[in-house]
């Protein structure tokens, strides 16, 4: 996949090594531990030879995500955990057009309010989970009280995470035509940017930092 002349560059290539290790390994995590956690699943045990090996996968994919989460935060931090108010409130109040019409939805920045939600969620429950699965790996450290509540916290990260990251993945793909290129070549076109994130394509085309595939300089100085 090529990006074509004049799309809006939107990820650089760091970015999406570090979204798609935190994407895989969320998914790797998600099955190994619904074939752990309820016994009609165990049959994701199987291509695996079983449920010990199927713990295995889940707690090495564990040390992939780990150092993914953080790069994420690092990353995303200050675009995607942080609310503008009241542009974003009011988003929230509408839901931005995604669940019934609005004529003219708030503007967003480059993550609306419900890409923020999920980052938040992934963030704080990704740190639970992590210390939580840390401390179910080596249960004869702590006591056994203490490895109750880790399971319980473990368990309940998973139920936060698992519908917002379905939820992302319907938007990232079908849901919203024209966001799959984003994590794929980190480039959109410009009608995409113009309906997803206005305030951030206007704001990076003032300051003169737009890149735009096909360009040598940013889109702001050839006005």
């Amino acid at each position: 996949m090529i990006p074509k002349k004049g799309m809006i560059k939107v990820s650089d290539t760091f970015e999406r090594i570090v979204h798609w290790c935190l994407a895989i390994s969320c998914i790797v995590l998600m099955l190994s531990g619904l074939g752990m956690m309820f016994h009609s699943f165990n049959f994701l045990a199987i291509p695996v030879g079983g449920l010990k090996n199927l713990k295995l996968v889940h707690n090495f994919t564990g040390l992939i995500f780990i150092p993914s989460l953080f790069f994420a935060i690092l990353v995303w931090w200050k675009e995607a955990a942080i609310f503008d108010v009241p542009d974003d409130i009011e988003w929230i109040k509408c839901a931005g057009g995604y669940l019934w019409h609005v004529e003219n939805p708030p503007e967003t920045g480059k993550y609306n309010p419900g890409q923020k939600a999920f980052f938040i969620a992934v963030a704080v429950f990704g740190i639970i989970m992590i210390i939580s699965g840390l401390i179910m790996w080596f249960p004869l450290e702590f006591s056994a009280s203490t490895v109750r509540v880790m399971f319980f916290l473990h368990a309940l990260g998973f139920f936060v995470i698992f519908p917002f990251f379905f939820i992302h993945l319907y938007l990232g793909t079908i849901g919203v035509p024209g966001s799959f290129p984003a994590i794929m070549t980190g480039y959109v076109t410009r009608a995409w940017c113009e309906k997803q994130c206005p305030k951030w394509l206007r704001e990076m085309e003032e300051n003169g930092t737009l890149e735009v595939f096909g360009e040598e300089k940013p889109a702001a100085e050839h006005h």
